[in-house]
């Protein structure tokens, strides 16, 4: 069976729409008309036989089927794009626009004060940077997404890149006014902060870990938050005991505006990975990145002795 060109063409036009939210700003990106979009994104629907795109005057967005077809033919549209540059020659050259999607807390504490440094070091790229906690349609629009956690199953490509201690921590304030705890089981006598697992909807579970020995504390509190700078705010403040990953508190130790608690029973560890959708050798901008995200991950993580 002939390969009809017509559905490349309206995948092409289907990843431009959903990035730029209209068929005007899409019609601007692929240098057509805005009616030329339109009957191309009509076509594409006719040939897969649903509807893809819910419309107004102002914005489109995805169906859910559409979605599920964006999520299915990104990563062969990522392929495609990897074997041109690979024919050009371009596989070794770090150029053009990279879209990542990070954790909101490595980016906000380790990725953006080296932004910089990794810009410089590649004059020819361009960096747009999404954050999230997320892992649905986490690759939608992005060349690699970098989340900690252990993976899902899932036919992404995965890198780790570090492995982090998780550590619990508190204000000096906060220890001056409830006392230190003396051992695990003491933490459900104090005040606590819960970080709620972005896919589970729950908060999560607090271990301890020591030569071998696991235990699970069924802390309770009063405060649970989605975001751990808002809770790494709020420990500062005195408001509770917070269990982190020990990547990026070495400012805050060093400082003595955070003590460690527990320190013994820090063993546990936390992954950091990295996701790209190609299964062959990615671009060399993916590479470039996933090397400097490890880079400065290794520099924070032997910025204080945990």
């Amino acid at each position: 069976m002939a390969f009809d060109t017509r559905l490349l063409t309206g995948v092409g036009v289907l990843a431009a729409v959903t990035e730029a939210g209209n068929f005007a700003r899409a019609a601007e990106i692929l240098g057509l008309t805005p009616s030329g979009v339109s009957r191309a994104v009509a076509r594409l629907e006719a040939r897969v036989g649903v509807r893809l795109f819910d419309r107004n005057p102002r914005e489109v967005s995805l169906t859910e089927e559409g979605r599920r077809f964006h999520a299915r033919v990104m990563p062969l549209l990522a392929s495609l794009d990897e074997a041109a540059a690979e024919a050009a020659g371009a596989a070794a050259v770090v150029r053009g626009r990279l879209r990542v999607s990070v954790d909101p807390w490595f980016a906000r504490m380790v990725l953006a004060p080296e932004l910089q440094r990794f810009l410089t070091r590649y004059p020819l790229l361009s960096v747009d940077v999404t954050t999230s906690n997320y892992r649905e349609e986490m690759m939608t629009g992005v060349d690699v997404a970098v989340r900690f956690g252990p993976p899902d199953a899932s036919s992404l490509i995965t890198r780790k890149l570090l492995e982090t201690p998780v550590l619990t921590v508190a204000a000096p304030a906060y220890l001056d006014r409830h006392g230190e705890p003396q051992s695990p089981h003491d933490l459900v006598h104090h005040e606590t902060l819960l970080f709620r697992d972005p896919q589970t909807g729950l908060p999560f579970p607090w271990e301890f870990r020591r030569g071998g020995n696991v235990i699970e504390i069924k802390v309770s509190s009063r405060l649970v938050l989605d975001d751990p700078s808002v809770a790494v705010s709020a420990c500062l403040a005195g408001q509770g005991i917070f269990q982190s990953v020990a990547i990026s508190l070495a400012p805050f130790l060093s400082r003595g505006e955070l003590v460690r608690v527990l320190p013994d029973w820090s063993e546990e560890l936390y992954p950091l990975y990295a996701y790209h959708p190609s299964r062959h050798f990615p671009p060399a901008k993916v590479r470039a990145f996933l090397d400097f995200i490890q880079e400065i991950a290794k520099e924070d993580s032997s910025s204080l002795n945990y």
